[in-house]
């Protein structure tokens, strides 16, 4: 295990990676288990509050990615400031994405539905410098021969043609195939040449005059959810916790108004 760390890690300048691989990762377990210590009301945390405002956790997150990051540009390639610096960004990083949801919402969405997407975010971050840790380069560079890498050429359409698979894909509603097709090029492929999903842009633009294609676009959705949904949210709940229900509709709520909220005042009487 020494040896093969030393190997693929050490010698080749990855271990500041690797160091903030781990913190990131151990982060946002640590603040996942803690969040949810002071959910149920057990332990002795608590919200971080000064003068009445709730300091959410995506502030020292910040601070701390910062300063690894200005860190690890000014290190010079000094080793122990490297890694120092890359520890200090992925903890940072990882208080940060915890967060995700309420930066993207600019609300309070942490135990709503919304919040899944920050556990999404962090899987597939971990899962990305992962990928790059033990050897994939992104646009499938890594593929390439010596003689190919020296040929600008070949470097430059092999960049372009993943690329362009990986853009196929994210316009087919696939953002997930998109991202680890940058890092794994067949995986953007894949992406590429599969059905669009419905309400895709692609749909929208090549479908629209094409009935088949829209009803096996559907069932194709409808059966990968089908299959998939049940043990994703299984796996979120189990990292990052189970959402809140949403709120009960108000006394006042008519159909189709939002859930909590009163009737269209544009359907109310005017009584003036």
């Amino acid at each position: 295990m020494g040896h093969w760390l030393y190997r693929n890690v050490v010698e080749p300048g990855k271990l500041p990676l690797l160091l903030a691989l781990i913190a990131f990762m151990t982060t946002f377990l640590v603040t996942r288990v803690v969040v949810r210590m002071i959910r149920a009301g057990k332990g002795p945390f608590g919200n971080v509050r000064a003068g009445g405002l709730h300091i959410h956790h995506v502030v020292p997150g910040v601070i701390l990615t910062v300063v690894g990051g200005f860190g690890a540009a000014a290190s010079n390639g000094n080793a122990i400031g490297a890694s120092v610096s890359a520890v200090l960004f992925g903890i940072g990083a990882g208080l940060v994405l915890d967060e995700f949801a309420l930066i993207l919402h600019l609300d309070d969405v942490y135990w709503s539905e919304e919040g899944r997407q920050s556990v999404e975010m962090v899987v597939v971050t971990a899962a990305l410098v992962g990928l790059m840790l033990v050897g994939f380069a992104p646009f499938g560079v890594n593929d390439l021969s010596q003689a190919e890498l020296q040929d600008r050429g070949a470097v430059l359409s092999t960049v372009g043609v993943n690329v362009l698979f990986a853009v196929i894909a994210l316009v087919k509603g696939k953002p997930l195939l998109a991202v680890f097709g940058v890092i794994i090029p067949v995986v953007a492929l894949v992406g590429a040449v599969r059905l669009a999903r419905p309400g895709s842009p692609w749909a929208r633009r090549f479908y629209r005059r094409r009935p088949q294609a829209r009803a096996r676009a559907a069932r194709r959705a409808y059966r990968h959810d089908r299959r998939w949904a049940g043990p994703s949210r299984t796996l979120q709940d189990w990292i990052g916790g189970r959402p809140d229900p949403p709120p009960p509709p108000g006394p006042g709520a008519e159909r189709g108004s939002p859930p909590g909220r009163g009737p269209d005042p544009a359907r109310l009487p005017d009584h003036r």
